[in-house]
């Protein structure tokens, strides 16, 4: 026993100088390869946030280059009027993206129109032909850049594009997107991220007073290609004080100032922006961690000696109380064993749980599809007898026709048997519309949204609640305005709101005096109000708060299945607009669809 002893005595500093020296190496090496990932996570962020905020506006000044007022003014720069509307349409334009500056220049680099012409640092009149992005854009390619404003003083980026005028390239137009709101979001936390260009001057920043300083040598050949372009216009470059080393396979940057910090530094190249995103994080608390990490191990290896010289000493005594421990530890993994046999039992009924809950949000979706085309088939269900008449009345007028047709030929009345069967054709066509609306309404609609007309919508809605209207003997008033109004949204899930709504309307009025329906549209900004007033006994207020939930009705049993008003309520919803119901002060109830107006589809459409 006192050989052992003294064998771990001897064995004890040389232990203790391995740990210090070759574990403090590796303690070092893992806690940097964590932090990497960390900071890996983080400039992916950071490049993934510069990248989409670039994107949104990359394709903009292409689509605001075809504008005519701007093809207009780039072939004609000196007409007034023509230059004071596009600085107008620039300027709202500017407003409405949140972008910092957009202006169109003449191939001679002269600024003739911008959003901020109405301010000091106006570019009218200013010559930017300079810049990389008007000589690309001249030459007609698609250009990004990024620079100091040489007017506004401002950062920002730049993308450009060129105007062509019947094939030929007239003019270039700018947009400057502002990127301060992205570089505010990286002060003050865990990491220093900067970006850097190719010659390596910082042009965004987390730290202010890293602005416009080097990470490179500011030899004269990068000065001169910063210069050349103007890109920091007169912004003082200073080299940042730094040294580069390297830990395996880590890259580490000192700051050789006063307070001399150490930064692990990662890097990622944007060959579309052509900068650099660059991530620092400080090591200090990295190698506080290895120390501390080693003073653990020292102190675990220094009471782990203690306690086995102990164990050395009192063997014997502690050998009852190892077996105990053994049986403890022994029973310790079996209830542990049985704990896991337990969870895996609870986690494969979740796994079962959750694929029952898929399937059934799978069929609750197919059953919400069925349940709107119940509900159309339903309203056809309530005007079959309606429309049955109305097709029976065009049939036994063709057969009255047909026969006097008869008759008329035996008495040689060929003109007069020529003009029944031209009645006859007519009829057939009246049928034959009638029963194409039906159809087109009665189909599972699969369409996708975009430009749809009212009017055209509430033409073909006629032709469908015709029948029931005449059964109620209700007068349905339609009022579009001068202009036919053109919404987003689906044509047919449009139409069913409508029949919906009018078909509600039509039984409302039923029996009483008054017995019109007033359809109005009327545009409001960006929104249509569309409404629909009946002059019924209106909605209860109870039945108000109710009326849009599934198969609620206060109709009679057979007479509806009180899905109508619910699947029109999301419907409108699935638009991006709203349905609402109010009572009108003289009487009736009224239905309010909003919808967006479709302003781009009417002006193609004229």
């Amino acid at each position: 026993m006192k050989v052992r002893l003294a064998v771990v005595l001897c064995l004890a500093p040389l232990l203790l100088f391995a740990v210090i020296f070759q574990g403090g190496a590796w303690a070092t090496r893992s806690y940097m390869d964590e932090a990497s990932l960390q900071a890996n996570s983080a400039l992916r962020l950071a490049v993934s946030a510069l990248s989409g905020h670039l994107s949104r506006y990359e394709p903009l000044p292409a689509l605001i280059a075809d504008h005519d007022d701007i093809e207009e003014l780039v072939t004609h720069p000196d007409n007034k009027g023509l230059r004071d509307a596009v600085n107008v349409y620039l300027k709202d334009i500017n407003n409405l993206l949140e972008s910092s500056d957009v202006y169109v220049i003449t191939l001679d680099g002269n600024t003739i129109a911008a959003s901020n012409y109405d301010l000091k640092t106006s570019f009218v009149g200013q010559n930017f032909s300079y810049r990389p992005y008007f000589q690309d854009a001249a030459n007609g390619k698609q250009s990004r850049f990024y620079a100091l404003g040489t007017t506004s003083f401002k950062r920002g980026y730049y993308f450009a594009s060129p105007i062509r005028v019947k094939g030929q390239i007239s003019g270039v137009i700018v947009f400057k997107v502002d990127i301060d709101s992205i570089e505010t979001s990286w002060r003050g936390g865990e990491y220093k991220i900067f970006v850097s260009d190719p010659e390596g001057i910082v042009f965004m920043t987390g730290s202010p007073e890293w602005l416009y300083s080097s990470i490179l040598p500011l030899n004269s050949a990068r000065l001169q290609r910063t210069q050349a372009s103007r890109r920091y216009a007169e912004a003082e470059l200073k080299p940042l004080p730094i040294t580069r080393s390297t830990l395996d396979d880590h890259e580490l940057m000192t700051m050789t100032t006063a307070d001399r910090r150490e930064y692990l530094v990662l890097s990622h190249y944007m060959p579309e922006a052509d900068w650099t995103v660059n991530v620092l994080m400080d090591t200090a608390s990295i190698r506080a961690q290895a120390r501390t990490t080693i003073v653990a191990i020292v102190l675990f290896l220094c009471l782990t000696g203690l306690a086995l010289a102990i164990i050395l000493q009192r063997r014997a005594r502690l050998a009852e109380r190892m077996r105990m421990q053994t049986e403890a530890r022994n029973e310790l993994e079996h209830r542990v064993e049985e704990r896991t046999a337990d969870l895996a039992l609870v986690n494969q009924r979740i796994e079962e749980e959750i694929t029952e809950r898929r399937l059934t949000e799978r069929e609750l979706r197919k059953t919400q599809a069925d349940l709107i085309q119940a509900g159309k088939l339903a309203g056809l269900g309530q005007m079959s007898a309606a429309l049955s008449h109305e097709l029976n009345q065009p049939l036994a007028a063709a057969k009255t026709y047909a026969d006097s047709a008869a008759m008329l030929i035996d008495l040689e009345r060929v003109p007069e048997a020529r003009d029944n069967i031209r009645r006859i054709s007519g009829l057939v066509d009246r049928m034959a519309s009638i029963s194409r609306h039906l159809r087109n309404f009665a189909r599972k609609p699969n369409e996708k949204l975009g430009s749809v007309a009212l009017d055209a919508v509430i033409d073909d809605t006629l032709e469908i609640v015709s029948a029931r209207l005449k059964t109620a003997d209700a007068d349905l008033l339609v009022e579009l305005g001068e202009d036919a109004a053109m919404v987003h949204a689906g044509f047919v899930r449009l139409q069913q709101v409508l029949v919906n709504i009018i078909t509600n309307a039509a039984d409302a009025v039923e029996g009483l005096d008054d017995r019109r329906i007033h359809v109005l549209a009327a545009r409001q900004g960006d929104t249509v109000i569309l409404t629909i007033r009946d002059h019924g006994p209106g909605v209860p207020a109870a039945i108000a708060e109710r009326i849009f939930d599934p198969f609620y009705t206060t109709k009679g049993v057979g007479k509806g299945l009180g899905l109508g008003l619910s699947i029109s309520y999301n419907i409108v919803k699935d638009f991006g607009g709203s349905l609402s119901v109010s009572n009108h002060p003289e009487g009736g109830a009224v239905f309010r669809i909003e919808l967006e107006a479709a302003t781009a589809a009417r002006e193609a459409a004229e």
